[in-house]
């Protein structure tokens, strides 16, 4: 695959592929499809750890117990009135903590940025879903360091464009500037790439996201073979070589099953 741009055949082909080999991992990866429309998205839910804001009063401490911290806090630092802002920073900081998380990805496919587009949310274990500069806190802190220029350029918060509802993303805009040295070397080297497999291991562990590294060696990259518009996946079955999950039957064919058409807003 020469082209930095993923038209949306091969998208739905190398969707195909990484569900099989998620299937045979049980590594949580499911077809998504939107009800009474041909468009889906890869889905996956996992936990992961975050930064998450927590008051005092919801660590244990009433609320008297808070006022309290905060006067000592104050008052040790009376005598330098300059200082007064720096105890509540303090506080602020230590109110902010490392917790459990459940994040949900979503793998879209744009037809404007002709790239794939990985959607997510995130909440704590309670149901409270994570603010964006929650998000951002939890970004590692090696890709912090180097998206810090451009931060609600790379993790904004936008509709879903399938489902109507407020998730994170991570924008495509820069995706074409990243793959295309990826694919380029795999190119010179001879080396299979399955697109989506190569993006989503370079973007996922932004997000808290690992891909496990038989993605990368066991997941090939699609045949490029000419078909008409692509149809939606067959269901998943124990077969060797699983499809994808549909609600319309199809009839088998001798090559791989054709995927699923997704098609999205512009993101």
């Amino acid at each position: 695959m020469s082209s930095c741009f993923l038209d949306e055949e091969t998208f739905c082909q190398c969707c195909h592929l990484l569900l099989q080999h998620s299937h045979s991992l049980c590594d949580g990866w499911s077809w998504e499809q939107v009800k009474g429309s041909e468009e889906g998205y890869l889905r996956k839910t996992a936990l992961g750890t975050g930064r998450t804001r927590c008051n005092l009063d919801q660590q244990g401490n009433s609320s008297d117990q808070h006022q309290e911290r905060t006067f000592s806090l104050s008052f040790h630092d009376d005598d330098d009135d300059d200082e007064d802002d720096g105890a509540v920073c303090c506080i602020q900081e230590e109110s902010s903590s490392s917790s459990v998380v459940q994040y949900e990805y979503h793998i879209l496919y744009s037809c404007s940025y002709q790239t794939p587009v990985l959607y997510f949310r995130a909440s704590t274990l309670e149901g409270r879903s994570l603010c964006l500069e929650e998000v951002w806190d939890s970004v590692h802190p090696n890709y912090r360091q180097r998206l810090q220029h451009r931060p609600w350029d790379t993790i904004t918060q936008q509709e879903h464009p399938l489902l109507g509802q407020s998730f994170f993303v991570l924008h495509p805009c820069r995706t074409e500037e990243f793959m295309m040295p990826v694919l380029k070397a795999a190119l010179e080297e001879h080396r299979q790439v399955n697109y989506i497999v190569t993006w989503l291991s370079v973007v996922g562990p932004v997000v808290g996201l690992d891909v496990p590294l038989s993605y990368c060696t066991q997941v090939p990259e699609p045949p490029h073979t000419p078909s008409s518009s692509p149809q939606p996946p067959a269901q998943l079955s124990t077969a060797p070589s699983p499809a994808l999950h549909s609600p319309q039957p199809s009839s088998p064919q001798p090559s791989a099953p054709q995927p699923p058409a997704l098609g999205t807003k512009p993101g």
